[in-house]
């Protein structure tokens, strides 16, 4: 257990790209693969990395965040000395909310100055991903580093939605380029480093350039340090970062576990930042082998018990047998004669007979007191490349996805899905239609 290292998870974020998803919560309390939200990857990570001391810092209509943290963050042993504190945004430097990443952590900097922590691990709690980040910590203390930072390897026309970093040999940070339109390529390929908001500092030098003009990482303290000449080093992700899992194998006639080491889904990383990004990032868990395992043995993905009762398929008769073809079925999903493919449908989504559903995220129901307010799917129902939140009902016959035009008429947002001549629709949470 890791208790020199101290996590802040960025918390706070609009997600305004994310709307109307957003419209009601923060982009990290987003519902995310069936029965998660988007902040549980990141927490998960620190728990697997046996990171103990976490604080999360919202700001942003964080009442899901923070009624998610109370129920499933929990169970850490504060007698311990172990524990996840959610920090609310409090306006400790005066009358304004956070001006930025770096302005976040300057604002609760008691909070480190507290602690016994040599090193701050600075996190983002909107991405999808698996990281051991005791690898990166003991990079960053080999290289003997003022500050490491993350990144992953993208192709350089996707370089302006990301913070650049130009490397020397040794990893060192020479260079930073914030989201350019002309990013510098690792010689020798089309790819850019780019930041994944994923930060290791010494605690001294933090606090060294958590100066007033400093407000964000990416814009202001990152290029400081590096003019500064302070050792700012990466940690490449998409060739360093291996989660340990177990394999079970054949030896001398008996079967054996072993401790493996795997890369396949230790690269995948998505900052899923558009709606066209989370629709795609929900649907990559759907495959026979997706590209980020929810089920690894020894790297659980935690989330908050919603106690629903088991999923159910019902009825078998031409054209109306309830199944689900390359899809996630949450508990507390009822199929009824009817059939999803490739989707993924979350507790408390109930889908009636001779309804269709394909490419699509449901996130379901929840429970309000004693009452589950479900999501319910009428009978005959079309649902195509949609996105339905939480406590939605669709009248009998309703058709989405089919005619964007239909679509935008109800009031619907749309957008067009990138490489085809289909749209990927949204209908926000409690609609009814």
């Amino acid at each position: 257990m890791s208790f020199d290292t101290l996590a802040m998870v960025l918390a706070g974020g609009m997600g305004e790209r994310l709307l109307p998803l957003t419209g009601v919560r923060s982009k990290p309390a987003v519902p995310f693969g069936g029965g998660y939200r988007i902040i549980d990857f990141t927490l998960s990570n620190c728990i697997n990395s046996g990171i103990r001391h976490i604080y999360v810092l919202t700001q942003y209509k964080s009442h899901s965040l923070s009624s998610h943290l109370r129920a499933g963050w929990n169970f850490l042993p504060r007698r311990l000395d172990q524990f996840i504190d959610e920090i609310p945004a409090q306006m400790q430097l005066g009358d304004r909310w956070y001006k930025g990443t770096a302005d976040a952590i300057r604002q609760n900097w008691t909070l480190i100055e507290q602690s016994p922590a040599r090193r701050v691990l600075i996190l983002s709690g909107d991405h999808i991903y698996k990281m051991d980040y005791r690898r990166m910590r003991d990079f960053h203390d080999e290289m003997d580093a003022a500050l490491t930072v993350s990144a992953i390897r993208v192709p350089r026309a996707e370089a302006h939605h990301f913070g650049i970093l130009q490397v020397d040999e040794a990893q060192r940070v020479v260079g930073f380029q914030e989201k350019p339109t002309d990013a510098t390529p690792i010689p020798g390929t089309d790819e850019c480093l780019a930041s994944m908001g994923i930060y290791v500092f010494n605690r001294d030098k933090l606090h060294a350039y958590l100066g007033e003009e400093h407000d964000d990482f990416g814009r202001h303290v990152i290029p400081a340090m590096v003019a500064a000449g302070e050792k700012v080093c990466a940690f490449d992700f998409s060739t360093q970062n291996k989660i340990s899992e177990h394999e079970w194998i054949q030896k001398d006639g008996e079967r054996i576990k072993r401790v493996v080491e795997r890369a396949t889904d230790s690269t995948y990383w998505r900052d899923i930042g558009t709606l066209e990004a989370y629709w795609a990032a929900s649907l990559d868990l759907v495959a026979a082998a997706p590209s980020i395992n929810l089920y690894g043995e020894l790297w659980p993905i935690y989330n908050c018990p919603l106690h629903f009762p088991p999923a159910k398929f019902v009825h078998e008769a031409p054209n109306r047998t309830g199944m689900a073809i390359n899809s996630i079925v949450a508990d507390g999903v009822i199929i009824s004669g009817a059939k999803v493919r490739r989707s993924i449908l979350g507790p408390g989504t109930h889908v009636h007979s001779y309804s269709y559903i394909e490419n699509s995220v449901i996130m379901g129901g929840e429970m309000s007191g004693e009452t589950l307010l479900e999501t319910s799917i009428g009978r005959g129902c079309l649902v195509r490349n949609a996105i339905i939140d939480r406590n939605v009902r669709l009248s009998p016959g309703t058709y989405i996805g089919v005619d964007r035009g239909n679509d935008e008429a109800r009031g619907l947002k749309t957008i067009p899905i990138h490489g085809g001549g289909e749209h990927l629709v949204v209908v926000p949470k409690g609609m009814q239609l």
